[in-house]
């Protein structure tokens, strides 16, 4: 019996690039291809949330159906609770209760007591079993009251709380959840991020990708950031953060910016990062500064930028974030 409830070994995905118009003997021998997941490796241990932290478009989404058998591998190993994915699929279904973004596994012309109670059919589950397994759920996720009506007319909340309820039927001892907050309100974010912690109270190995680094910060016992299709970092949260001790962020609140200043400041040689972002509510441009020395080098920043007739509206120094981890590793804004 193996140790952990997941281990990705050299995994690798490959996709051939369609053009349109081009003739079958010439696609050929172009020959072009892009490389969504490049090589990784990580282990899930049994009973941890595992955050798989990235931009849209690292890899985490592809890496995700890859686990969960609706892709397979250009090459690599994917093992379930010990069961390879590829030689035993219909197994690791089993052990697997998924929802992916955008999920659209639920029916929405049916109600959502019709939706459990066809999947629960799917995983042979019927009769009296399946009412009580049916109502707890509909309970568990507050869902009782509005059972009976069709899905199309829940909120986006609802659908993703519906969602969760069909991956929990079977009672799955893993539970894949990607950007499971993506596109939902504060409270419903929030309320959803308490259950996944209830999933864990309960004994479930959570694997859960996210663009969002509070929500990786909050949920995961560790976490790997991805970019570009390879893993650059996998830690705990803290050991990520602690990595950045002998740098300090500031951030700056400016009335403008532009290139000719970030290349004048990227000239002091004790700043590691600088990474801007203008904010269309406050009208305001929002800088953050990596640096590896103190005081001296706050004091060029500050004279540098008010030289160039910028005005400084505040600036704060900040312990680390995995945003700033990320930046550190890759030189730019999650946002970005």
């Amino acid at each position: 019996m193996s140790h952990y409830a997941i281990e990705v070994q050299d995994l690798k995905k490959e996709f051939a690039i369609k053009k349109k118009n081009v003739s079958f003997w010439k696609r050929r021998k172009e020959n072009k291809s892009f490389v969504a997941v490049n090589d990784i490796s990580f282990n899930v241990n049994k009973g941890e949330i595992f955050g798989f932290l990235g931009p849209n478009g690292a890899g985490k989404t592809t890496t995700i159906k890859m686990i969960s058998t609706l892709l397979r591998p250009t090459c690599g190993k994917i093992l379930i609770n010990g069961l390879d994915v590829q030689k035993n699929s219909m197994e690791i279904l089993k052990n697997l209760g998924t929802v992916l973004a955008g999920e659209r596994s639920i029916y929405w012309k049916l109600t959502g007591r019709e939706n459990l109670k066809y999947f629960a059919a799917m995983n042979g589950i019927t009769g009296k079993k399946a009412k009580e397994k049916i109502d707890y759920l509909l309970k568990r996720f507050s869902l009782d009251k509005r059972a009976d009506e069709t899905v199309e007319k829940y909120s986006t909340g609802m659908k993703q709380r519906i969602a969760l309820a069909k991956a929990l039927v079977a009672d799955p001892p893993i539970v894949i959840l990607d950007e499971p907050t993506s596109g939902l309100d504060p409270q419903s974010a929030r309320n959803l991020r308490e259950i996944i912690l209830e999933f864990k109270e309960e004994g479930r190995t959570i694997l859960l990708t996210t663009h969002y680094m509070e929500e990786a910060d909050q949920l995961s016992d560790r976490i790997a950031i991805i970019d570009h299709g390879e893993i650059i970092a996998l830690d705990t949260p803290k050991n990520l953060k602690r990595s950045l001790n002998k740098s300090n962020t500031i951030t700056f609140e400016l009335n403008r910016w532009n290139d000719v200043i970030e290349k004048e400041l990227q000239q002091i040689k004790s700043i590691e990062n600088i990474n801007s972002y203008f904010d269309e509510n406050n009208r305001k441009w929002e800088v953050k500064v990596q640096i590896n020395n103190g005081n001296e080098t706050i004091n060029n920043l500050i004279t540098t930028i008010t030289n160039s007739n910028i005005k400084i509206n505040n600036f704060k120094f900040e312990e680390p974030t995995l945003e700033d981890v990320f930046i550190n590793l890759t030189g730019k804004s999650l946002r970005e």
